[in-house]
């Protein structure tokens, strides 16, 4: 009140104003938003149930934490009518991109629900990760803890949830001839994963859903995802990255939430992909750091913008099908996944039964 933020009747009021019976009373709130990417949100069917659509990177599902506007909900709702009601049936961090179905009313949003739930529903996703993955089918099985909900921090661990995770590379690419340069030398004396060069694009089937799962699982087999700002930190993990580190053995829990829990208050969170083309440029780009100033309406602590490459993740929920047959639905490969200028390579995935018949054979 003494600020002027309450009024009475459309008027600014103090402490000492009496209440009348009948006064409107009013309140004034001042949000900050961060920043999202203004890719559109692409439909890929829609009818009287149902919308599927391709998510952008970066944004949101629901109004949650700093995000309200600034989300996928809020985002259809605008762009459709202030009396649309979205029903999300699946769930994507914010980081990723890829399929999700949007229900329109309940009971659509209940029965899709249902059919994941019980497992009925085949998922598949894309990562661009580190260095040159193994070809063939590489089955992973480690098993999954949630170490900080706050942090949404998950490691390898054996009392975890089981989890396991069919991958299949689709495309590798090496560094491009020519990488023999001093600047070059510079670069790979710094990267935490010697020897690892080049990416690789993997195809990725979830044979459970476990928070987190894929990244953690890549993170174990020793490629995290390339541009991963929590399991491919060299400043939270170190110079192996978490690479088989089963039982904390190379870090502990408290060091790495101590370490992550810096991460956007006094330090940049530092993904490795950045170090691939500039080391000492990264840190010139713009990013989302704590900035020390104060808004001066109502004392919020103040970030600085995002930088581009912090808002997205390289991975993306490409396909979603019924176990059955009845439906199924895949999405283009993002740019990231697509072969480099001047290179050649696939520029769409085949049949979903390769993954998912390894997935069988390994069964327990």
């Amino acid at each position: 009140m003494e600020s002027g933020l309450v009024s009475v009747n459309g008027k600014t009021v103090g402490p000492d104003y009496v209440l009348k019976n009948g006064d409107l009373i009013s309140h004034t709130t001042h949000r900050h938003e961060p920043p999202v990417t203004a890719e559109p949100i692409r439909v890929l069917h829609e009818d009287n149930d149902m919308i599927v659509i391709n998510k952008p990177a970066g944004v949101p599902v629901h109004p949650a934490g700093r995000y309200n506007y600034n989300s996928v909900v809020e985002i259809m709702r605008s762009e459709r009518h202030p009396s649309f009601k979205a029903y999300p049936c699946n769930r994507l961090d914010r980081l990723t991109s890829g399929i999700m179905f949007i229900a329109k009313h309940p009971k659509a949003a209940e029965q899709l629900s249902l059919q994941i739930s019980q497992r009925t529903v085949r998922k598949e996703y894309v990562a661009r990760v580190i260095g040159e993955f193994p070809e063939g089918d590489i089955v992973c099985d480690q098993p999954i803890l949630v170490i900080s909900p706050k942090l949404g921090l998950n490691r390898i661990r054996a009392n975890g949830k089981p989890a396991r995770t069919v991958f299949k590379r689709l495309a590798y690419y090496p560094p491009p001839n020519g990488n023999s340069s001093s600047s070059q030398s510079v670069v790979d004396e710094r990267r935490p994963w010697k020897g690892k060069e080049g990416y690789s694009i993997v195809r990725c089937l979830p044979v459970t859903g476990r928070t987190h799962q894929l990244r953690v699982h890549l993170q174990f087999l020793g490629h995290p995802i390339q541009n991963d700002p929590i399991y491919a930190n060299q400043k939270v993990w170190g110079i192996d990255l978490g690479y088989n580190d089963a039982d904390g053995s190379q870090n502990s829990d408290e060091d790495i939430i101590t370490r992550l829990s810096r991460m956007g208050k006094d330090e940049i969170a530092d993904a490795v992909a950045y170090h691939d083309e500039m080391v000492d440029e990264y840190n010139k780009k713009r990013a989302e750091l704590m900035s020390g100033e104060l808004c001066s309406i109502c004392n919020t602590p103040l970030y600085t913008d995002p930088g581009r490459q912090e808002l997205s993740l390289w991975l993306h929920s490409l396909r979603y099908e019924d176990a059955n047959g009845a439906w199924s639905y895949v999405s283009p490969l993002p740019t990231w996944a697509l072969p480099p200028q001047g290179r050649s390579g696939p520029t769409e995935v085949g049949s979903i039964e390769d993954l998912v018949g390894a997935a069988g054979a390994n069964s327990p």
